[in-house]
């Protein structure tokens, strides 16, 4: 699924942001050589978000990595796992937030692929578990810093993925919505047509659909143009108006992802909800993957700029 590589391409840019010199250097070569990065982010059972409990400790000349994480998408599947957590402090959600890139392979690190999500189910974001796993001091990248050193794309970048995710779903599902009303959908007996395909309401419905997704994708693209431009002259104001191109196409891609593949089912008739199709995974895909951030959200900053022309929060979720 392309959720997968998602953590890959934000935390390259990550280390964009904020590595040095030699660290861009020894991990950007890593890439060249293929080498693929997970994450290890969210964790379930703290207050806020970002409260995280996982820490990291000093040890004589190395720092030690304890704690566990859910929701690490990628992390199966990749070489280098970056893993979000408090520097030096044993109270949770306290310390400056860093990245701490350590290898699959290390010793104390599990992970776990107990991902039970009723959508995305091939994406393994399961759990992984660090127990005493030791980090060099060049294997640690601020990741405070990125929000508190002025305006940054850092967020509008890994959301405009996202984005890009939901308007893919959004696009096969109509895609697949449409290859079976063709080939195996039976017309109603009041639309007095041969093909169900030739039922006028059916041949409406899937231009409504085809509107939606095309602006579904259309709002992606200038997000994607509108991150491009604020990188090119960052400033507050460029990366507000990023950030505000985003949440636009998040909030529409939103709507068009979960809307369009729950619609499929109308327009292709019975048949297409026999499980053994397996047509529903789009629809869970989307219910799922959208509940990353509340679309609601993405709405409400827009109203602000609209009302007031207030810009968004300088944080890694808009």
């Amino acid at each position: 699924m392309a959720q997968i590589p998602h953590s890959h391409f934000v935390y390259v840019n990550a280390l964009r942001h904020q590595a040095t010199a030699a660290q861009q250097e020894f991990f950007f070569d890593q890439v060249r050589r293929g080498k693929r990065f997970g994450n290890a982010q969210s964790e379930i059972g703290s207050k806020h978000a970002r409260d995280y409990r996982t820490r990291l400790t000093p040890h004589g000349d190395r720092w030690v990595l304890n704690g566990e994480k859910s929701y690490s998408t990628g992390a199966l599947f990749a070489d280098w796992i970056p893993v979000l957590a408090h520097l030096d402090s044993s109270e949770p959600g306290q310390g400056p937030l860093h990245v701490a890139w350590i290898e699959r392979t290390a010793a104390g690190v599990t992970v776990v692929d107990d991902w039970n999500g009723m959508g995305q189910r091939t994406t393994a974001s399961g759990t992984v578990r660090l127990e005493d796993v030791e980090v060099d001091a060049s294997r640690i990248t601020p990741y405070h810093r990125t929000f508190e050193s002025g305006p940054q794309t850092y967020g509008s970048f890994a959301q405009v993925l996202h984005a890009a995710l939901d308007a893919g779903i959004a696009r096969a599902a109509l895609t697949e919505a449409a290859r079976f009303v063709t080939t195996k959908s039976r017309p109603y007996a009041d639309a007095q047509v041969d093909r169900h395909a030739d039922d006028p309401l059916v041949v409406h419905a899937f231009g409504e659909m085809e509107l939606e997704v095309r602006a579904a994708e259309a709002l992606v693209g200038e997000a994607a143009r509108a991150v491009d431009r604020a990188d090119a002259e960052l400033t507050a104001e460029n990366a507000g108006e990023a950030s505000l191109a985003v949440a636009a196409a998040r909030a529409a891609t939103t709507d068009a992802s979960v809307h369009v593949s729950s619609r499929l089912f109308e327009v292709a008739g019975t048949r297409s909800a026999l499980d053994s199709l397996n047509l529903h995974r789009h629809w869970r895909n989307a219910r799922t993957h959208t509940l990353h951030d509340p679309a609601a959200w993405k709405v409400q900053h827009l109203g602000g700029w609209a009302l007031e022309g207030r810009l968004p929060p300088n944080h890694g979720q808009i």
